[in-house]
């Protein structure tokens, strides 16, 4: 290959020369001192005739969707002028990005616009449930009773100043509770040797394992009440309604581990074995901190889901207006549950407490989440004030043992020859 200087008084000289060779030419672009030369752009920030594009789009949208549904066409509905609003947005955005940009641009720009009104539109559902819910329990979640008393003496005539959902609040953590200690260590382990053991039967299990994921959970209480109510304990109780939500959570918690224990890279386990560790010891000391922040984050998926199950626990549980600590003995009624109860009823004073009830079980599984986060929030090698404190004494304690100790190697005498020595 041959470069040449792009100019005009030497320009002819190298076609020739390039043609007679039977070489390619490569032409090397020579800026121009009149030659204006394009913007420069940071990767992740927009400019101002980006913003300028947005803005425009966003009133087209504004402005076709009201005179659509306000003078030209018979139409109504906040909805359906949303989503009117929408569309037009994106094409109008798309077409004044057209006039600036290339194809490629104004397909990126699209997508991006799209993906980010994609996770509002879920922030907004989000938003709009829990302040919704809030707002309807305010005048239940008003009363300090609420939080402390239970059931056994309030009726559905009775105003919002008589009974709570104590009961409820202490049956969701004791089922939840009984539930957690079960899943985590069998879900964590069964996720472990899906990793690192394999084999058919690691490949059976997963199977399963995903079957169990689409299960549907009134299946899940069906199957409890048959195998344990029926056969066992004759009875709805806590213990009955915590293994139908152990049902529920354990194909989650197996999946999310799988998935988290796979993103581990192999060469941590491979330094891990070329300093002599065990299996076992590799997976309790390198995979296991390193996904920690993911298994943190799998527990709570499986939570979420085991939490707010009523099917399972309509079955198994049973329903109560009084305090029951005993998981073993009677029934014992959960937040989903008590829910489920309040709104039945035609009472104002009911339903709000059945918002409220619903309010409590957000914040409970909010709480939660910050817990587990809090637990497994620190990356891997991160140490907390705590434990970087005892490793520093472990380590002053070795220093010290180590200077105590006498020498091992002591300089010695050089042992006489037993070899015969020859006369001179």
């Amino acid at each position: 290959m041959t470069l040449i200087d792009d100019t005009a008084a030497s320009r002819d000289a190298a076609d020739a020369t390039a043609r007679s060779a039977g070489h390619p030419r490569t032409r090397v672009p020579v800026a121009q001192p009149d030659q204006a030369r394009p913007e420069r752009r940071r990767p992740g920030r927009a400019s101002l005739s980006d913003g300028y594009d947005l803005i425009g789009a966003m009133l087209a949208g504004v402005s076709v969707a009201t005179l659509l549904f306000g003078w030209i066409a018979p139409l109504t509905g906040p909805v359906g002028w949303i989503a009117v609003a929408f569309v037009v947005f994106i094409v109008a955005y798309a077409a004044l990005v057209s006039l600036t940009a290339d194809r490629l641009a104004v397909v990126n720009r699209v997508v991006t616009v799209l993906l980010y009104s994609a996770g509002l539109i879920v922030l907004a559902a989000l938003v709009f449930v829990a302040v919704y819910t809030l707002a309807r329990g305010v005048p239940a979640l008003s009363n300090a009773n609420f939080f402390v008393e239970t059931m056994r003496f309030a009726g559905p005539l009775d105003p919002l100043s008589v009974g709570g959902i104590s009961h409820a609040v202490v049956g969701t953590l004791i089922q939840i509770g009984i539930a957690l200690a079960i899943t985590v260590p069998l879900g964590i382990t069964t996720a472990v040797f899906l990793n690192e053991i394999g084999g058919r039967f690691a490949r059976f299990v997963r199977t399963v394992s995903d079957a169990m994921t689409a299960l549907p959970s009134i299946v899940a209480g069906l199957f409890v009440y048959a195998a344990i109510i029926t056969l066992i304990t004759k009875e709805r109780s806590g213990f009955a309604a915590s293994i139908a939500i152990t049902v529920m959570m354990l194909p989650i918690v197996i999946r999310s581990a799988d998935v988290v224990l796979r993103l581990v890279p192999h060469q941590l386990r491979e330094a891990s074995y070329a300093l002599g560790s065990s299996k076992w010891r590799t997976v309790w000391r390198v995979v296991l901190p390193t996904s920690r922040s993911g298994l943190a984050t799998a527990v709570i998926l499986g939570t979420a889901r085991g939490i707010g199950e009523t099917s399972p626990v309509l079955l198994t549980s049973g329903i109560t207006a009084q305090m029951n600590t005993d998981p073993f003995s009677g029934p014992m009624i959960s937040l989903p549950l008590q829910v489920f109860t309040f709104v039945q009823s035609p009472e104002p004073n009911m339903v709000a407490r059945g918002f409220g009830t619903a309010a409590v079980l957000i914040l409970l599984v909010l709480s939660l989440f910050v817990i587990a986060r809090l637990i497994g929030g620190r990356g891997a090698g991160v140490l907390s004030e705590g434990q970087r404190y005892r490793a520093a004494r472990r380590s002053r304690e070795d220093l010290m043992r180590i200077v105590r100790r006498p020498p091992h190697f002591e300089a010695a005498a050089p042992a006489p020859s037993t070899r015969p020595q020859e006369n001179p």
